[in-house]
């Protein structure tokens, strides 16, 4: 399947994967942000609130939040209740350390704003190791 758009990301680190977005111009806790029981983004403020990140690749702004981050996405993977993929414009080392923890995929770093250039929805493949994040199809 030939590709819509393809950007380049600076960092990245996991596996290929390809799965439906979530996007939106908000940052990303996993201790702050996350129903880690549930499966589902919980902060009452966040864009995504009551959406599953179950299996999805999250399109956010940029990584907040410490440590805890770490060994909470390296506990929801081991529960089947991780994300896919996550994908940011800015990303912290606290957060790339807890994605490689957690075996989620990770790319970081464009030329543009990857919230404003990825609809919400849409169908994406990341392959970490060309750097390349790939909108295969636009949401329905």
């Amino acid at each position: 399947m030939s590709a819509l758009l393809t950007l380049q990301a600076r960092h990245a680190l996991g596996r290929e994967v390809e799965a439906l977005a979530l996007v939106a111009h908000d940052g990303f806790s996993a201790r702050y942000d996350l129903d880690r029981i549930a499966g589902v983004f919980s902060r009452p403020t966040h864009a995504l609130a009551g959406q599953s990140y179950v299996d999805r690749i999250l399109v956010l702004d940029t990584a907040k939040g410490g440590v805890a981050t770490a060994w909470m996405l390296h506990e929801m993977h081991s529960r089947g209740l991780v994300p896919r993929a996550i994908v940011l414009n800015t990303v912290n080392p606290i957060l790339a350390q807890g994605a490689a923890f957690g075996e989620v995929t990770l790319l970081a770093g464009f030329d543009v704003d990857v919230t404003a250039a990825v609809a919400h929805g849409s169908r994406l493949r990341l392959d970490p190791r060309r750097r390349t994040l790939e909108v295969l199809a636009a949401p329905a």
